[in-house]
């Protein structure tokens, strides 16, 4: 860790940026976490053993890094911003626990040695897309911690019926048990957002498989709450439709009320009240059926 930089510091962090000619970018949704009592309850919330694995997503200027690597974790860094890239190295380029992944995540995480751990103050503009990304391509982690906008955190830990409920929301309780940490103010930040964070724990699934759900489970939960007023049948014609399913010239009409009937859904429900289990079962029916080559409804 780089003695010189005080990360508590707002005064501290803006001489270093700039001496260094390194400015901040709202595109990259930059801001730096100064209290010290927040990162140290986000790192504690990880429960990591010396040299365990693990991603960190958006370092910064490394006031997580250097936490991490203070427990004896092996980090793999991710980082977009080029200035960043540079202090990253500069810092923790002599450290054999430390990797740095520059780029974009989203581009560059396919490509990454996976870990079982994830640590992230996420960027705003990428939180939604970069989780359901790792989740329906299935990296998946043993436990992640990371800050999000706080409505994003609402939509993640979402329960059926409720207004926050979305297809993020069931995409992450596939997989994981979400457990909503602590609220952090705008001042915990340098610069000082206008909204609060919140942090998240994700920890893996052990009840099931994630890797077990049917083949159209992902892009079924996608394409039902895709237009919110609609009913199931509808959406569910629609998504049948969309030829993302084989149906190997079987009536569409037929085949979704057959379905339907099946699983015990009511045609005239809307995805917000349906539960995990009842997308499981669909997508299941879903792909049995298309497979047997027959809507049974004739």
């Amino acid at each position: 860790m780089p003695p010189s930089l005080n990360y508590d510091s707002p005064q501290a962090l803006r001489f270093y940026l700039e001496q260094n000619n390194l400015g901040m970018r709202k595109q990259f949704g930059q801001n730096f976490l100064i209290n010290r009592d927040a990162r140290r309850k986000l790192l504690d919330a990880l429960e990591l053993q010396p040299g365990d694995r693990i991603w960190e997503v958006g370092p910064g200027l490394g006031a997580m890094t250097a936490g991490l690597l203070e427990r004896g974790a092996r980090v793999n860094a991710f980082e977009i911003d080029r200035g960043f890239i540079k202090a990253l190295e500069e810092f923790f380029g002599d450290e054999s626990a430390f990797t740095l992944t520059p780029g974009d995540v989203l581009k560059t995480w396919s490509a990454a040695e996976p870990a079982p751990y994830f640590l992230g103050n996420l960027p705003y503009n990428i939180a939604a897309a970069l989780l359901a990304e790792l989740i329906e391509k299935g990296r998946y982690f043993t436990r992640m911690v990371f800050t999000v906008q706080r409505e994003v955190a609402r939509r993640m830990a979402a329960k059926p019926g409720s207004a926050d409920y979305s297809s993020l929301s069931v995409l992450c309780a596939s997989a994981y048990t979400i457990s909503p940490l602590m609220v952090i103010k705008g001042a915990s930040f340098y610069p000082a957002p206008k909204i609060d964070s919140q942090g998240v724990r994700f920890d893996l699934r052990t009840d099931i498989d994630p890797a077990n759900y049917p083949p159209a489970f992902k892009p079924l939960v996608r394409s039902l709450f895709s237009a919110r007023r609609k009913t199931i049948k509808n959406n569910l014609q629609s998504f049948i439709n969309s030829g993302i399913i084989e149906t190997e010239g079987l009536r569409v009409q037929d085949l979704t009320l057959n379905l339907l009937e099946k699983v015990g859904i009511n045609p005239n429900e809307r995805a917000e009240n349906l539960g995990i289990g009842e997308f499981s079962a669909l997508a299941l029916a879903l792909n049995r059926e298309v497979s047997n080559g027959n809507s049974g409804g004739g």
